[in-house]
């Protein structure tokens, strides 16, 4: 069952995930992104690697759209 995860932490691992492309991810938005990762993980109980890989799977691999034709 994946993760429900929150809108503001995909949107921070986005950013990331750009920064990563274009060769300019800073320190500031690596840590803020793990940071975010540690929190979520602690409020809702699931494991930190979980969070992590099921974010990353939905920002870098994100399943097409059901309902495109």
């Amino acid at each position: 069952m994946a993760i429900e995860l929150p809108d503001d932490l995909i949107a921070l691992e986005r950013s990331a995930w750009e920064e990563i492309q274009a060769g300019t991810l800073t320190l500031e938005t690596a840590h803020a992104v793990q940071a975010a990762i540690t929190a979520f993980a602690a409020e809702s109980g699931e494991s930190r690697l979980a969070v992590e890989t099921e974010l990353k799977k939905r920002v870098r691999h994100p399943e097409p759209d059901s309902g495109a034709v």
